[in-house]
């Protein structure tokens, strides 16, 4: 055959048929198997999900309106000792069983327009809902959420019981659980009935449950006298009650405040005219003022209760997936057994120490908390605070202060105010007054071996409400020199090259970053002084210079490591500038918030374990009803430090108490103790922190209105007495902090802080200045002392001798050499080597 190019058109098309041909027989044989393989795994997967959904509905428990309204199981508290301390049940929660009729309408239609607003017309799935959020999922590629119902909600926090929510497959086997529970319920009981019991359990943040316990927490009012801008932030609340946190995050909470209103208006539950009128109103300013003077009508806790129930709450939704409302009804009603790690007998004499007024300052007074809410002649809501009573008394000639001699006095003046504002015609609608005692106490003990918290005191006086606050947990304060320990000499020490032998010149010295001067608490400046020295008679200027050679981020650092997460970092601030505390006065204690005294005390019991830092404990585990252990304490620390760090750091505030600045929290026994004592610059604040082999305590002393005051040590004396009685009652032997491995020891001169020369740095004039100091291995000084210098002087002329001064006229003197750029007078100055000396010699014995 001739190949034209027809014919090769004509080949090459019929090939390509064949191939097609043989390809579709391919395709259509693959196709049918494909077909066949997806039917029977589609099959299987609905057999399965099937046989998946029957098997979860057969372990669904079985719903009565009696079980929907059940008050649970009791829960209980043991101490370390397995003994039990505490029973918790639904009467002993902040939560207030209150009727739908006593709730306003406004109350009920702001929660069902923005969670539920087909509530009144599905059969306890909202199908459409349901529908809407996964589409919106999908399209904002996010997790499948929304479409839960009230009653939903209500099967979820009443009925289920506890279970972890974590897995997928855990959360899809209880969201059929509570769709097939909604169907039943709404079967047998009212939507009103649904409703009330929603209202009533729902939690509503800082531990309420039910909008009766939120109306007084929030607003210092009953739920029947809520006003509809008030209404709205209780349903703006519920999405996340942590990041819609009326008190904490109040622009979170006006943000979706703003959206619910909306939501009722488009829902045409309120008018155009109530939505302008509720936008406008200044809710959280109102909040503000309530939100720490709350009554009520609960049972209350102990301080170390109180944070073991927050903990547990905060461990339940980190670890067990559960939102706060599951949370808190998982405590409250849910029968757990819940181990504390309080020791009974500890906390029994930490709290007999803080009710001893032997402890405080004679003369204790109280201080005036007050909150008033009235309703005016224009029928605005008003609410008045303390600060209000404050200046009714300025302008009145009245007095200047809120710190008052007794509580009868301060009730007294609030009585006066109240009348004056009855007398402008306003109407009271609710009034909260508490005067506690002053000064106050917080106390934290540890079991620095294990991080478990032994004992917890938050205050002194009337504990009789639940909702005040927790001075040892909650509340923070500056720590003043107290701070030095951590924020300074332990990064010195550990990782900057220091010693407690390096020397700094205690002299006239600026802040860097701010050219503030800085002062001493003595008057005066030392001259040449150790680190040790600076730790034990706690010396401001040494520190700043030292966390300047440390740098404040280095420190910052290591105060991260340590647990403080109340420093902050670049924070902005009311008034649009910004604060950190990243900054030199970092080494004083110069923070934006303060600290807790459980943080404090926590840091300083990593130093006194050796070095190892670990969460404070409250539990070591959470047991279910059937045995199960929910939750268990994390054993494990995070090394912050080096053994030898810890053991240096030990045994310089071992002086403190010795020598420095802690002598009056000397113990009565053998014991070794070390610790630290901390004031603030302006006296409202007064800390001792220390530890034994065995305990790490702190103290702190103040008036809750940072009023300046004179401790008189009396908070050290506390430390020691309560210290004394556990080393006593816990039957302790006297031992010493272990020296690791890796630590030495070396003369030194305390003015130069190197290698002591035999015959001169013992001969300074006030005495010897050679010490042995401890050191870590590899960071002994190999030079010798250039501080001190010894002069020959002609004892004719008191000049330096020449080579013609007879040899038995001379004497031997010892003197200082100071830097060339040292500022000001200090105590070295008298034993300054004269200029003239360092230039001139004996001008008889010229010849």
């Amino acid at each position: 055959m001739k190949y034209t190019k027809n014919n090769v058109m004509k080949k090459r098309n019929n090939l390509s048929s064949r191939q097609i041909r043989r390809h579709s027989k391919i395709s259509l044989f693959l196709f049918k198997y494909i077909l066949i393989i997806s039917i029977a795994l589609i099959a299987a997967f609905l057999g399965l999900s099937i046989g998946f959904v029957r098997g979860v509905l057969k372990t669904t428990p079985q719903i009565t309106k009696e079980s929907v309204h059940s008050k649970g199981h009791i829960t209980t508290i043991y101490d370390n000792n397995g003994t039990k301390i505490k029973t918790l049940s639904n009467n002993d929660s902040h939560k207030i069983d209150t009727p739908l009729s006593e709730m306003p309408q406004n109350l009920q239609n702001a929660f069902i327009a923005i969670e539920d607003e087909r509530f009144y017309s599905h059969n306890g799935i909202d199908l459409y809902g349901i529908v809407r959020a996964t589409f919106l999922g999908i399209k904002n590629k996010s997790s499948f959420q929304g479409g839960t119902t009230l009653t939903q909600q209500l099967i979820k926090n009443n009925v289920l019981g506890i279970q972890s929510e974590k897995t997928l497959i855990e959360r899809i086997e209880r969201k059929i659980k509570e769709q097939s529970l909604s169907l039943e319920l709404e079967n047998i009981a009212s939507k009103e009935f649904i409703l009330e019991e929603y209202l009533n359990t729902i939690n509503l943040g800082e531990g309420t449950l039910g909008v009766q316990a939120a109306a007084q927490k929030y607003f210092n009012k009953k739920a029947s006298d809520l006003t509809l801008s008030e209404c709205a932030v209780l349903a703006a609340i519920t999405e996340n009650p942590s990041r819609y946190n009326p008190i904490t995050h109040p622009e979170n909470n006006a943000s979706r405040r703003l959206i619910v209103l909306k939501k009722m208006l488009e829902q045409h539950y309120i008018t155009q005219s109530d939505y302008r009128k509720a936008v406008l109103d200044d809710v959280y300013e109102r909040i503000s003022k309530n939100a720490n003077n709350a009554s009520s009508e609960t049972q209350s806790h102990s301080y170390f209760e109180d944070a073991l129930i927050l903990q547990v709450v905060h461990d339940l939704k980190d670890q067990l997936g559960y939102d706060e409302t599951k949370a808190y009804n998982a405590v409250y009603s849910g029968g757990l057994k819940i181990y504390s790690t309080q020791d009974t007998e500890i906390q029994k004499i930490a709290d007999q120490a803080a009710g001893n007024d032997a402890y405080f300052p004679s003369g204790s007074r109280a201080s005036l908390i007050y909150s008033l809410s009235t309703r005016d002649t224009s029928g605005n809501d008003v609410t008045y605070s303390e600060n209000n009573v404050l200046n009714y008394m300025k302008e009145n000639h009245l007095g200047d202060s809120l710190i008052f001699s007794n509580a009868s006095e301060a009730k007294s003046m609030a009585s006066k105010f109240k009348k004056s504002i009855e007398d402008s015609g306003a109407v009271i609608v609710g009034e909260y007054i508490s005067t506690p005692i002053q000064p106050q106490v917080s106390i934290t003990i540890i079991n620095q071996s294990s991080g478990e918290v032994e004992a917890l005191i938050g205050g002194r006086g009337d504990t009789s409400s639940s909702l005040r606050s927790d001075r040892a947990t909650a509340l923070q304060r500056q720590p003043g020199s107290n701070f030095k320990i951590l924020s300074t000499f332990l990064p010195a020490l550990d990782s900057a090259g220091m010693t407690l032998a390096t020397v700094y010149d205690d002299a006239p010295y600026n802040y860097l970053d701010t050219n503030r001067p800085i002062r001493n608490f003595y008057n005066g400046y030392r001259g040449y002084s150790t680190i040790r020295e600076a730790i034990s008679d706690s010396m401001n200027i040494i520190a700043a210079k030292t966390i300047a050679d440390v740098t404040p981020q280095k420190s910052y650092e290591y105060l991260l490591d340590l647990g403080f997460d109340t420093l902050v970092d670049d924070k902005e601030l009311d008034d649009g500038t910004t604060s950190t505390d990243i900054h030199q006065s970092l080494s004083l204690g110069g923070l934006t918030n303060g600290v807790t005294n459980l943080e404090l005390t926590n840091a300083f019991a990593s130093i006194a374990n050796g070095g190892t830092y670990y969460e404070p404990k409250l539990y070591t585990k959470v047991v279910d009803q059937s045995g199960n252990v929910l939750l268990s304490s994390d054993t494990s620390g995070k090394k912050v430090m080096k053994k030898t760090t810890s053991f240096l750091l030990t045994d310089a505030m071992k002086d403190v108490i010795t020598d420095g600045t802690g002598t009056d929290a000397q113990l009565s026994s053998d014991m070794a103790v070390a610790g630290k004592s901390g004031t603030t610059s302006d006296r409202t604040d007064y800390w001792f922190s220390g530890y034994t082999p065995y305990h790490t305590m702190s103290v702190w002393m103040g008036y809750d209105l940072n009023t300046k005051f004179d401790s008189k040590e009396l908070h050290k004396k506390m430390w020691a007495d309560i210290m004394d009685q556990i080393i006593k009652t816990k039957k302790e032997k006297p031992a010493d902090f272990d020296k690791p491995d890796g630590i030495t020891t070396a003369q030194i001169c305390k003015k130069s802080g190197k290698l002591a020369i035999p015959g001169v740095c013992d001969h300074d004039p006030r005495g010897s200045m050679v010490t042995t100091e401890y050191f870590a291995e590899g960071t002994v000084p190999t030079q010798t002392c250039d501080t001190h210098v010894a002069v020959e002087l002609c004892r004719e002329s008191n000049e330096p001798a020449s080579s013609n001064c007879p040899a038995d006229d001379r004497i031997r003197k010892v003197y200082i050499v100071r830097q060339k750029n040292a500022r000001g007078e200090t105590d070295d100055s008298p034993y300054l080597l004269p200029e003239e000396y360092q230039t001139e010699t004996c001008h008889i014995h010229t010849k």
